[in-house]
Parts: structure tokens; sequence; C-alpha cells
């Protein structure tokens, strides 16, 4: 499986929602230079690697952020000041198949 470019991020915020909120979910917010380096576009569906795990995010351009530096939402295990990567996710490939 090929690697995507992917430089690590820096969490500056943490979004953490509560039931009956009316935007709730994970979500990650960057730059847009950050996302065109990834090939990532606003709305897409985007994978977080964190310290500890790996979640699924919607992403969402946000200029006003520094370069370098990321937004998330409800997304677990990861909390502010930790480094990150955010990859596209591959819908390419074929299933595997076991035998």
């Amino acid at each position: 499986m090929a690697e995507t470019y992917s430089p690590p991020l820096q969490v500056v915020g943490y979004v953490a929602t509560r039931r009956g909120d009316q935007d709730r979910g994970p979500q990650v917010r960057m730059r847009a230079d950050e996302a065109a380096v990834r090939l990532l576009t606003d709305g897409e569906l985007v994978r977080v690697e964190g310290p500890r795990r790996q979640e699924f995010a919607v992403l969402r351009v946000d200029d006003e952020l520094p370069r370098g530096a990321v937004v998330v939402r409800d997304v677990a295990g990861v909390a502010p000041s930790e480094v990150v990567r955010v990859r596209k996710v591959d819908t390419e490939l074929p299933p595997r198949t076991v035998g």
C-alpha cells in the first residue's frame, strides 16, 4: 500500500460537543494550502492519525488558522498541542481477499 504525502500538523484547538448541539461529529479544520498539499477538498472524508488511534472526520477549510495547524472537533485520541497527520481516505483499493 502506497503512503500519501502528509506532513505533520499540530492540534491548536479541540472542540467537544454535547448531545443536542446542532453541529456535532468528527471534523478537522485546516488551511486551504495545507489541504491542497494533501490533495484534499472541503467536505471530504479524511483519516486523522493521532498518537493513540486513527479516526475518520470531515474536512473543513479554514484559512484563519496558522500554517501547520489544525482544529479538531469530536475526534477521539487527540488533544491540543499533539501532532497528527491528516490523510486522504483511499476508496480506490480493491477489497482484500482471504485465502
